[in-house]
Order: structure tokens, then C-alpha cells, then sequence
């Protein structure tokens, strides 16, 4: 039976473009406009990475870090999720990057955009759960007499990740109506914040948010290395732009979603903008609540925590870290559902070791079980193994997740520079049905491929200048593992004859999961 509002017509469209790229309708469309909207929503969580990366402008730039910094970064982001939305409406399937890797380039670049994406999102996984695990022990950890060690992290990480991937496990209907509470629940929290905020303000200084002061050093309490006053607010603009990210999730449950070729883009593109709108109102008003500026960047990575022990009553704020930590909690289980879809994708065209198990779909549920704790098991161990590691003195988990956003933003950067290379071949010789035209998207072409540039510097700039070795370390290891044993054997995704000759395949694939309502 079709989603209210959808016909069998819709649904039938949906099926015949996705069969067009040579793949069956194995996964269920359940997801609204609104709910492939949620999923990248709940995934950018600004009640997360806003809150818990919070001491990158308090303890660098000071108030101008938020007033006019996270506007800057937000930007940033939102040139990519515009470009890649005239692109995800074209090639509207399940990990979405990948794909557009392939067709618009080659099977080398599409391999090599798999494995950005795969590993960003992987390791982005545990990141986002050990900020949740964070913000718990800050919260609630006195309360319940909680330690913050190493071993507590990793139960609380094995159990929520647990939960996360049995919820992704039981069917896209149970992770839909999550994520639509999630993305109703950012929006209300980040208001209840503002207004929490603002009733406690001594004053509202509006100076304040754009008041430039530098903090690096002792005087952030070490979050930046003393830098110049240019570089500490460059380095602020990461709070932003590691906040609003993976937005991708949109084009990765695409076959999931109903009128995909108009869905997808669209909602890529408004999480980026409300997630900045809403963002700015509760952070801005954060800023105007803070007792003094000078005292707030010396809390460092606490400065949250200890901004609301000082103006805030117990009940609210124990209500308001509630809200907080349902969101972030809500924030993982929608990761899991864009990783799982990328291992999912790119092992139904053969791109990983057991790719035949990855790619099976549960004819119960309708979704990738494998590929869903493939991802969330690995997002665990990445954890473990990197804290027990250090480089320099440095975690290796705090040098690989420096990593993590440059390598998701390279995945959004390479089919990008492939789309305006190959925008009018027959490699790309049609734009669906969200179509910007060809000047828009080279524009943000362009403002994408300099946002890149931007990105990458600073985000190699001590602390993390241990990324840039990494970096490059896994650009040398892709390339020896794609000349020595990938060129010969990884086909890509079907192009051409081959499309056609995997009909008999496609019908088998469908039936095996019981769609039949085409």
C-alpha cells in the first residue's frame, strides 16, 4: 500500500528511476519529504557538535566566534549541500556519493569517494556517541556518581550503539518516526535554550556577540595553541563546520524516500539552513547569558556546563540537559542508518571485503541488517583501539577524528568537481527535477572547491596538524591498494549494456524481499 500522498504512480516512477541505474527497489519507501529531511537534521544535531564542540569560539575568538563566525562556517557547509543537491536529484540512490563518484567519473574515483565517505562516517559514528557519552558524565555523572574513565565510556558506547543498530535492525517505519521526534525535538530544544538563555541573562548585550577577543593559549584554557588574531578566528569557524555535517544522509536513504528526485534535494539543503538558523538563536543567546567573557573561556570544553551552574535554576537545567541528551542520543541512531546505506551501496556493486553478506537486505524487515552492524561494531572498536593509542603525546582517537570531517568533505568535493566536469556529456546530460541550472551549480562548484581549500588548512593547523600526515598517508595507501588490487577487480556501479542485461537480477532481488507493488 502506498504512504499517504503517494500513488502508485509516484511509487512506480520512483522504481523505474531507480531501475534505470541498473538496481532493484530492495529497501521499503517509507520516508517523507519531511522525514529524509530529519534524518540529515537529527544527524547535523546542533543540540550535539553546537554544544559539546561549544569551547572552539568561547575559548578562541570569544563572542564574535558565534555572532559572526558560525555564520561564516555555516555558509561554508551550505555550499556543499547545494551543490550536491543538483547532483542528488539527478542520481537519486543509496549512498549517494559513491555513486555519483562512479558515473560522473570513473570506478577509481567513485572507490575512492566510498572510501572517504565510508571512513568519515564510520568514525564520525563513534565521535558523535562519545560526545553523547560526554555530555552524560557532565550532566548527570555527579548525580548518579559516574566516573568519566575509559571503561564506563565503552559500556555506555556498547549499549547505546547496541540500541541504535537494533532500532535501524527492526525497520526504516520505527527509525522514521524517531527521527521526525528528533528533528521536532532539535527545534524545540534549541528554543527552550534561547529562552532559557535570555530569562537569565543579567543583561542583553548584543555588543558581545561581536566583540573580537583571543583566547588561545592560557587564557582558553589550552583549547587553541597561542596563534595569531586571524588564525584564532579561522580555527572557531571548525565549530560550525564540524557541526553542520552529514547532510549526505539525505542522499544515502534516497531509496527509501518517496518522490526522491525532489525530496532528497530539498531537504539536504534546508537542514543546512535551519540547522544555521536555529543554531545561531540558542548559542547567540548562550553568549548573552555568560557572566563575563574573560571567565568563560578559562572553563575550556566545560564552559557549557558551568555557564548554566551559574545562571541557571537545577530543575530547568536538569530539564534542559535532558532534552539535550535525548537529542544526541537520536543524533547516532540516524548515523548509523547514512552509514549503513553507504556499506549497503557500495557492497552491492562488490566495493568491500564480504560484500555478498553486506549487501543482503532482510526480507522482514526490509533493511541492510548486515551493513547496519557492520558499521555500528566498527564505530565501536575505532574508539577502543584509539584511545589506547597515542602519537606525540596525542589520543589517537583525537587525531583521527580531526581527520574525520576533512575526509566527509573531501567525499562531497570529488563528484562535485566531477558534476561541473561533466555536466553536458553524456555522462551527466540531464538535470532532474530540482534543477537550479547549470550557473548556480557552477557557482557553488566553485565556492565548494574553495571551501575545501579552506577546510583543509585549517583544519591541519596544531592541534591537529597531526591530520595532515594522515591525510596523505591514505591518499598514498588508496592509491597502492587500487593499482595493486582494486583497478582489475572492482567493477563499479552497472553503466550502460550492463543496466540492461541485470533486469532478470533486479526482478529476482525484489521478489526475494516481497515488492511487488509496481
Amino acid at each position: 500500500m502506498a504512504a499517504p500522498g503517494y500513488t502508485e504512480v509516484d511509487k512506480a516512477e520512483d522504481v523505474k528511476h531507480l531501475h534505470s541505474m541498473g538496481y532493484a527497489q530492495e529497501l521499503e519507501r517509507r520516508l517523507s519529504r519531511f522525514s529524509n529531511f530529519a534524518v540529515s537534521f537529527s544527524i547535523i544535531c546542533i543540540l550535539s557538535g553546537g554544544i559539546n564542540s561549544l569551547a572552539q569560539a568561547t575559548s578562541g575568538a570569544g563572542g564574535i566566534g558565534i555572532g559572526i563566525g558560525w555564520l561564516v562556517g555555516c555558509f561554508v557547509s551550505l555550499t556543499f549541500a547545494v551543490a550536491m543537491s543538483q547532483i542528488s536529484s539527478a542520481y537519486p540512490t543509496a549512498g549517494g556519493l559513491y555513486h555519483w563518484g562512479s558515473i560522473l567519473g570513473n570506478r577509481g574515483t567513485g572507490w575512492v569517494t566510498a572510501w572517504l565517505n565510508l571512513l568519515g562516517l564510520i568514525t564520525v559514528l563513534g565521535a558523535i556517541n562519545v560526545g553523547t557519552w560526554t555530555f552524560f558524565v557532565g550532566a548527570f555523572g555527579p548525580a548518579l556518581g559516574i566516573e568519566g574513565n575509559l571503561t564506563n565510556q565503552m559500556i555506555f558506547l556498547i549499549i547505546i550503539t547496541g540500541a541504535q543498530a537494533l532500532i535501524n535492525h527492526l525497520g526504516i517505519k520505527l527509525t522514521a518516526k524517531l527521527t521526525d521526534f528528533s528533528g521536532y525535538l532539535i527545534f524545540l530544544g534549541s528554543i527552550l535554550i534561547a529562552i532559557v538563555c535570555l530569562a537569565a541573562a543579567e543583561t542583553w548585550d548584543f555588543s558581545r556577540l561581536f566583540t573580537f577577543h583571543n583566547y588561545s593559549g592560557d587564557a582558553g584554557a589550552g583549547v587553541w595553541p597561542s596563534v595569531s588574531n586571524a588564525w584564532v578566528f579561522a580555527l572557531g569557524l571548525l565549530l560550525p563546520i564540524y557541526t553542520i555535517t552529514g547532510y549526505d544522509a539525505s542522499a544515502h536513504t534516497s531509496e527509501e524516500t518517496i518522490k526522491a528526485a525532489s525530496s532528497v534535494p530539498r531537504a539536504m539543503v534546508m537542514s543546512v539552513i535551519w540547522s544555521a538558523v536555529f543554531g545561531y538563536l540558542f548559542l547567540a543567546a548562550f553568549i548573552l547569558m555568560i557572566p563575563n567573557m574573560d571567565d568563560a573561556a578559562k572553563q575550556g570544553w566545560n564552559v557549557f556546563f558551568w555557564a548554566f551552574d551559574q545562571r541557571v535554576s537545577p530543575g530547568i537545567k536538569e530539564f534542559v540537559y535532558l532534552v539535550v541528551f535525548v537529542a544526541q542520543l537520536l543524533c547516532g541512531l540516524a548515523t548509523v542508518t547514512s552509514a549503513s546505506r553507504m556499506i549497503f551501496a557500495f557492497s552491492r556493486d562488490g566495493g568491500l571485503p564480504g560484500s555478498a553478506a553486506l549487501a543482503k537486505v532482510s526480507p522482514t524487515y526490509r533493511t541492510p541488517v548486515a551493513a547496519i552492524w557492520t558499521a555500528s561494531i566498527l564505530s565501536v572498536l575505532f574508539v577502543w583501539g584509539s584511545t589506547l593509542v597515542s602519537v606525540a603525546g596525542t589520543s589517537a582517537y583525537t587525531i583521527v577524528v580531526s581527520c574525520t570531517v576533512i575526509f566527509l568533505f573531501l567525499s562531497f568535493t570529488v563528484p562535485i568537481v566531477l558534476g561541473m566536469l561533466a555536466w553536458g556529456t553524456p555522462k551527466w546530460d540531464k538535470m532532474g527535477p530540482w534543477n537550479m541550472g547549470r550557473a548556480i551549480f557552477m557557482l557553488f562548484g566553485v565556492l565548494s572547491i574553495l571551501s575545501m581549500i579552506l577546510i583543509f588548512v585549517i583544519g591541519i593547523q596544531p592541534p591537529n596538524d597531526w591530520a595532515l600526515y594522515i591525510t596523505v598517508g591514505f591518499f598514498i595507501l588508496t592509491a597502492i591498494v587500487w593499482f595493486a588490487f582494486e583497478r582489475n577487480r572492482f567493477q563499479g556501479p552497472p553503466l550502460g549494456d550492463i543496466i540492461a542485461a541485470r533486469q532478470a537480477a533486479i526482478q529476482a532481488a525484489e521478489q526475494a524481499v516481497g515488492e511487488t507493488g509496481h
